[in-house]
């Protein structure tokens, strides 16, 4: 049986969501792939549990992979960033098949430690060809998570209202009161 995430936001796209599995906690930076317990967790997560063992080789690389694609989303366009993503992509490949119900494209790995890395960098492929501009880290000074901005008009700033936003507002208020 899988632990319950404790992450603070979940849900994000697999890209994403494997940014977050780094996170502050009043004050504590907490990472939720610190073992192979917490791969579990977030491969349980993000649906790949069936497909992808939760072992030191798989944890491994899927640690290479978000540190290439925080990279990336730190530094867009950086060629080095880049580089690291494309390496880890380089890991994986689309074979296209034909079933029953159609044709479809299945995601290949020589290593399968290497799918769940592959499978996220993948999606930020997907990310950056539906909207670049909706990938977005909070507006929060004292948070690392990211999101991918769905709202109709593309304005969020926070991870969370409830959290993030809050705190902002907090802040604002306690700003104003002390002038006052």
């Amino acid at each position: 049986m899988t632990a319950t995430d404790p992450r603070p936001l979940t849900g994000e796209p697999v890209s994403l969501d494997l940014l977050n599995t780094r996170w502050n906690e009043e004050g504590v930076r907490r990472d939720l792939l610190a073992d192979v317990e917490g791969l579990a967790v977030w491969l349980a997560a993000n649906g790949l549990e069936g497909r992808f063992a939760a072992d030191d080789a798989t944890l491994r690389h899927t640690l290479a992979a978000r540190d290439a694609l925080g990279a990336l989303v730190d530094r867009p366009g950086d060629p080095a960033a880049t580089a690291r993503v494309d390496a880890v992509l380089g890991h994986g490949r689309i074979r296209a098949t034909l079933t029953a119900e159609g044709p479809g494209e299945e995601a290949e790995f020589a290593d399968p430690a290497r799918g769940p890395g592959w499978t996220a960098a993948r999606d930020y492929l997907d990310l950056l060809r539906t909207a670049p501009d909706r990938i977005r880290a909070c507006a929060h000074e004292a948070c690392i998570l990211h999101f991918f901005d769905t709202s109709r008009n593309g304005t969020r700033r926070w991870c969370s209202m409830a959290i993030c936003g809050n705190r902002a507002k907090a802040s604002r208020h306690y700003a104003r009161t002390k002038e006052s």
